[in-house]
């Protein structure tokens, strides 16, 4: 038993209320508890062409029931993600200041320690490294404003472990870490388990664990969940693992039908009964 407890305190599961189609939506909650994760990553809402995120949560009464289903339903909400970022250029955006700003606004008022900002399709510095310089400036400001408040931005980018710890070194801040996604290192041809190694336990902030859309997590020949569990066991990380797609292409917009044996497999093999 003290075993099992201690792999459910180190390793949890997490959803994203986006990918389950419920982008800021208060009945996420109670799915994710459905699907029997441990917790939620919250969307801050679109962004497009707005100074700021189209969040709700920093209105008092929208949030109040935010975290009272959260605490009703026993979901932590463990992370705001900015997945705005993933089309908009947080890079070249002329006035980037505001979003980050509210989202770490919001994360204080909601108690949550964790920032999730793809760096997306423009500040792809693998693609074009021209970006690299603004990227750096940017997430140093982004840095300072995340230790200040006592929260960590996990960050995703294209680049190889390698290069993101060069990245890490370059920013020269701990409230920045790397948000591990195992369908880039995959999409690349990176081995997860040297990758994860490589990138070491004090750079991983959190792990979207999980590839592209084909199959579920447990048929993927791409991944072996149980290699990756001795990995992370033995680099003595701990952490969320957070499933982001793995949907059977046959019917991708199942949300039940994905996520509960997503949910189901991670935490058989992370958290053993």
């Amino acid at each position: 038993m003290p075993y099992i407890k201690a792999q459910q305190d180190r390793y949890k599961i997490g959803v994203i209320d986006l990918m389950l189609l419920k982008r800021q939506k208060l009945s996420a909650i109670p799915l994710a508890k459905e699907l029997n994760a441990d917790g939620l990553e919250v969307d801050m809402g679109g962004l497009g062409n707005r100074p700021t995120f189209d969040n709700k949560l920093l209105i008092d009464s929208v949030r109040e029931r935010f975290l009272q289903a959260a605490k009703d339903n026993n979901v932590e909400i463990f992370c705001l993600a900015m997945t705005g970022y993933y089309a908009q250029s947080f890079c070249g955006r002329e006035a980037f200041e505001k979003s980050i700003e509210d989202c770490i606004r919001t994360m204080k008022l909601m108690n949550v320690k964790l920032a999730f900002l793809p760096m997306g399709v423009q500040c792809d510095m693998k693609k074009n490294p021209s970006v690299r310089n603004a990227v750096v400036s940017r997430l140093r400001w982004v840095g300072a404003m995340a230790a200040k408040a006592g929260v960590v931005v996990a960050i995703e980018t294209s680049l190889s472990a390698k290069e993101e710890k060069k990245l890490l070194r370059e920013i020269h801040n701990p409230a920045i870490k790397i948000c591990f996604n195992f369908s880039n290192a995959i999409k690349e041809g990176r081995d997860l388990d040297k990758e994860l190694r490589t990138l070491g336990k004090k750079n991983i902030a959190m792990i979207h664990a999980t590839n592209k859309d084909s199959v579920w997590l447990q048929y993927d020949p791409e991944i072996d969940l149980y290699r990756i569990k001795k990995t992370l066991d033995r680099m003595k990380w701990k952490g969320w693992l957070v499933v982001e797609r793995s949907r059977d292409a046959t019917q991708p917009s199942n949300v039940r039908y994905n996520y509960g044996a997503n949910v189901a497999y991670l935490k058989k093999i992370f958290q053993p009964e």
